[in-house]
């Protein structure tokens, strides 16, 4: 089988097509026919080695989002058959509850072998069926964006009807988190800097909208459409860029869900307000089985379908240009390849 690693030493230089021994599954494994996978933003961060040992060591197979079909089943595997379309967790270890160091030991992308080649050999305790409805490569977009996005609403965040939900951006956990928000009756603002992005925001459900370019102090202009109360939840993806406006525009006792840091990962930020506001500042960072089985749950009962940026679709061996975009910030939703 075919297959993108890093070989060697970090650096997208050193992503190469590799050519590997096609898996055998032994007792409680399948191997899964990868049909899509799609990127994240951590993925160029472990390609550079930029989580350090948390990310492994080369060679390392990258990504931890994708799906496709079971094409090998071994012995003692009762729950799948060949077949079944399906999805890798995020991490192999890591089962119910909250992130623990051990749930980050078995995340697949590093440290420990990702999506990024034709047939994937997997526990299959570490392997969830996608929604009925959705195609390979819409549920490619599922094991690390969507259940970020899921456990910062539904699992971390508690977001009930009738709460106001601001989302930055228009990435794929930024617009999984509009969908999420929408089908939980909240109300949503949304900030992004394109005016043509906004309008296929407000086509998905987006009820305001507020380029931030043109309205740099966008945390006054949406107090001013709350009465001075402010949003109930922040889904944060800005880091130091934005967090200290996000502490502004949360109402007292309101949560902040971290979920990146694109505008930056350190800086200057005065903690006063989150004490003396009585916020909730939380770092999110995808999801145990247990939560992706509730998201899948909850994606068929409200026939949610991901946003799929098509002109930025790619082919498995163009990975790293593919990886080279993301920075730019072109796209709208997910980018997904073909394997």
């Amino acid at each position: 089988m075919k297959a993108m690693r890093i070989e060697g030493d970090w650096g997208l230089e050193n992503l190469k097509q590799v050519d590997l021994p096609d898996p055998e599954p032994g007792p409680g494994e399948v191997v899964i026919g990868m049909d899509a996978v799609s990127i994240n933003p951590r993925d160029l961060i472990l390609a550079g080695g930029g989580y350090g040992r948390v990310g492994g060591t080369p060679p390392l197979i990258p990504l931890c989002d994708g799906a496709g079909k079971i094409t090998a089943i071994g012995d003692g595997v009762e729950n799948f058959a060949v077949g079944d379309l399906v999805c890798p967790t995020y991490s192999r270890l890591w089962m119910r509850g909250l992130a623990s160091p051990d749930a980050y030991k078995g995340a697949h992308g590093g440290p420990l072998d990702g999506t990024a080649q034709e047939m994937m050999l997997i526990p299959a305790n570490a392997v969830v069926r996608t929604p009925r409805h959705m195609s390979a490569e819409e549920a490619a977009t599922l094991p690390c964006a969507a259940i970020t996005a899921w456990n910062a609403l539904a699992e971390q965040g508690d977001v009930k009807p009738g709460d106001k939900v601001l989302v930055q951006g228009t990435g794929g956990v930024s617009l999984f988190a509009l969908q999420f928000a929408k089908a939980m009756g909240a109300e949503v603002y949304l900030i992004s800097s394109s005016d043509e992005k906004l309008e296929r925001a407000k086509a998905m459900g987006a009820d305001h909208l507020l380029n931030y370019r043109d309205v740099p102090d966008w945390h006054k202009s949406i107090l001013k459409m709350t009465d001075g109360k402010g949003v109930d939840h922040v889904v944060e993806v800005g880091g130091s860029g934005t967090l200290e406006k996000s502490t502004a525009v949360v109402r007292y006792s309101g949560t902040i869900s971290m979920i990146g840091v694109l505008g930056g990962a350190s800086g200057e930020f005065g903690l006063g307000r989150v004490v003396t506001r009585n916020l909730r500042l939380q770092g999110v960072t995808c999801g145990s089985k247990e939560m992706f089985e509730n998201m899948v749950r909850a994606l068929e009962l409200h026939q949610i379908r991901p946003a799929i940026d098509p002109a930025a679709e790619f082919q498995l061996k163009d990975l790293a240009k593919a990886l080279k975009s993301l920075p730019e910030g072109k796209h709208f939703g997910k980018i997904v390849g073909i394997v």
